[in-house]
């Protein structure tokens, strides 16, 4: 029989829901998690910060096989020494297995670092919460982690004495020399594994400035071992209760709660045709009783930016038709339009209503609209934010901005694509020619600037301290894109230069909050939500966009689509036009938005970002390289498209009295 081993991941997993463990692996069940963890790790700069991890640590042994007994055999052997060094070590206490990422024996003392792929800066952050008792939300599960594995390693060794650190990215420090990102470049080992080859040019230079910070976290992990508690257990305690539901397979039911909209194991709709099981559903039909009727009503784990939903649960409410008025506290914030109690509430209202019709506040939206000059323009910018930093003097996670896209629209109605930037060269830093681009298309006139979701502003703001602090640029041209960039942007809260633009960008993302709301995107303001919301509603856009006007002679110009045909119908109405686009690559998960992104609040980027890191850091021929960039560009182009028809969906709303109002 396959050894079922309680791992470190699998741990992680039962810590979140215990019914999770029962699902997990078993081909039966749907998984919309990002089961190709190279893409997840590709995208979240993992791999190379887990070989530069062995850097700092010069000299240790890689334990690279993956079979459970070779690799334990392999560090036992090692572990024989009286000072050693290893990176991947195996250790097993019962039905217990973890791999260490580096694990260091010095006499009788063994010390687990475990790196993580997430920033830290001293000064600002703490691994308890500021005020209460308990461990910070974000560091809890990392913590989980590493106490896990004292756990283990302290069972298997209980000669020994047991230190436990936690590697991160030291967000304070700057890089000590240019291209320490092109020296980390992921390779095939193999069928499917994957391994990061490192260049010959990586020298004492490279490191002599850690990027890495190794934090000793004994006495936060005595605090797990003590003070916490999971579901009355003591920490030791859960771990027994997990080993054991996993080593016999059982299915322990976990309670309902609002992270259950997170849970990975439902089906799509592809993975309905499959056949596949629904794990979320049966949980939800094993503790309430529902059958598949019931899940075509909307749950209180879709109300839109509400932090209340556990307590509906725990009061038996589970579906929108249920709550009540008081359970919202609506109130005014005295800005135009709904406030975040108010939207709520509409969306609860139209739901107990069987009310699929939009809303719109005519008189609002108009007086925004009012105010814009034109042309209008909509840009979107695809960016990421790297661990490793491309330029000296660089700290790790600066953002970079590699890709823009570019439509106008003009006072007499006519669209255009107008311009865009890609920039995918290998190890270049595209943020200075990004900028410059943006300003020549954005400089011709004074028309509004709209972008969607906060992303932008926040990329340029960053930019502009690049700028500022270049060792590269004139003055004067430093002078030049700052003011550039100061005219059409805010500065962010933190910045200790404050301005207001001009043509500081008008959020779209806002005023879709502010002013609008369709029962078909479910409670998303994401743009990817609110596009094929706003295609079925629009008879105008229908009629516009069913025709293959754009990227035609006298149609809608166009960089990327020739004849493209936007509006096709399917068994649901309009066809999400996201869904007409070609695949980016084979292996990429079709919610690989949704699962890297920090959410509705954050501008959806993960296809972009996943496929701009692969261009980076692995080896490809100039043939997918070339398709890869062309598909980027459509991608980006259809992002300012989306902006332009929610506009052009709004102008004509707002000519029509009958429309929804407040």
């Amino acid at each position: 029989m396959e050894n079922r081993y309680l791992t470190k991941s699998r741990f992680k997993t039962g810590l979140e829901c215990p019914t999770k463990l029962f699902y997990t692996g078993k081909a039966g069940y749907a998984n919309q998690s990002l089961n190709d963890s190279f893409l997840e790790a590709l995208a979240q700069g993992g791999y190379q910060v887990g070989e530069l991890a062995k850097h700092y640590f010069p000299g240790g042994h890689d334990i690279k096989t993956l079979d459970y007994q070779s690799s334990l055999e392999q560090t036992q052997e090692l572990l024989e020494r009286d000072q050693v060094i290893i990176y991947e070590a195996a250790v097993r206490f019962q039905n217990l297995f973890i791999r260490i990422d580096v694990l260091v024996k010095d006499g009788n003392r063994l010390v687990i670092h475990e790196v993580k792929a997430k920033s830290y800066d001293a000064e600002k952050d703490s691994f308890f919460k500021k005020r209460g008792v308990g461990l910070a939300a974000k560091w809890a599960p990392y913590l989980y982690d590493v106490a896990f594995q004292h756990f283990v390693v302290r069972n298997a060794f209980p000669e020994m004495t047991v230190d436990g650190n936690l590697m991160l990215v030291d967000k304070t420090v700057r890089a000590a020399t240019d291209g320490l990102n092109t020296k980390f470049k992921i390779v095939k080992a193999g069928q499917s594994r994957k391994e990061i080859e490192v260049a010959d040019t990586l020298n004492a230079e490279d490191l002599e400035v850690p990027l890495l910070k190794s934090i000793l976290v004994n006495d936060v992990i005595e605090y797990i071992y003590q003070k916490e508690s999971f579901n009355d257990s003591s920490f030791e305690s859960h771990i027994a209760y997990l080993e054991s539901i996993y080593q016999k397979d059982d299915r322990v039911q976990g309670d309902l709660k609002s992270t259950c909209k997170q849970c990975e194991f439902h089906c799509s709709d592809e993975d309905k045709v499959s056949g596949l099981n629904d794990g979320r559903k049966e949980c939800w039909s094993d503790v309430l009783g529902w059958n598949e009727s019931d899940f075509l009503d909307p749950l209180v784990t879709d109300i839109w930016n509400f932090r209340g939903v556990d307590k509906l649960i725990a009061q038996n409410k589970f579906k929108l038709i249920d709550v009540e008025e008081g359970d919202i506290d609506i109130k005014s914030d005295d800005l135009p339009g709904l406030s975040k109690s108010q939207r709520q509430w509409l969306q609860i209202e139209k739901a107990q209503n069987r009310d699929p019709d939009y809303f719109l506040d005519i008189e609002g939206l108009r007086n925004e609209m009012n105010s814009w000059v034109f042309p209008l323009h909509f840009i979107d910018f695809e960016t990421t934010a790297p661990a490793l930093p491309f330029l000296k003097d660089m700290r790790p996670y600066e953002g970079i901005a590699f890709q823009f896209s570019h439509h106008i629209v003009y006072e007499d109605g006519r669209v255009e694509h107008a311009g865009q930037f890609l920039d995918t060269g290998i190890g270049h830093f595209p943020n200075i020619d990004f900028v410059r681009a943006l300003k020549v298309e954005l400089e011709k006139d004074s028309g509004t600037i709209f972008r969607y979701s906060n992303h932008e502003n926040t990329y340029l703001n960053q930019i502009f301290w690049q700028i500022k602090e270049s060792q590269v640029l004139a003055d004067s041209e430093k002078v030049e894109l700052g003011d550039f960039i100061k005219s059409i942007t805010h500065s962010t809260e933190k910045s200790s230069v404050k301005w207001k633009g001009r043509r500081d960008m008008v959020d779209l993302w806002v005023l879709v909050k502010r002013y609008y709301y369709d029962p078909y995107t479910h409670g998303s303001n994401s743009i990817k939500y609110v596009l094929p919301a706003i295609l079925n509603s629009s008879d105008y856009l229908k009629s516009k966009y069913s025709k293959p006007i754009y990227g035609v002679e006298g149609g809608i110009p166009s960089l990327n689509f020739p004849k493209q045909q936007w509006v096709k119908m399917g068994e649901n109405g309009v066809i999400d036009p996201y869904q007409l686009l070609p695949t980016l690559f084979e292996d990429m998960p079709d919610n690989v938005d949704e699962l890297l992104s920090d959410g509705d609040d954050i501008k959806n980027g993960g296809a972009a970002m996943t496929a701009y890191a692969k261009m980076q850091f692995t080896d490809m021929s100039d043939y997918e390289r070339e398709n890869l960039e062309a598909g980027l560009l459509k991608y980006c182009e259809l992002d300012t498209l989306a902006m332009v028809m929610i506009y052009e969906a709004w102008r004509e709303w707002i000519k029509q009295p009958q429309s929804t109002q407040v």
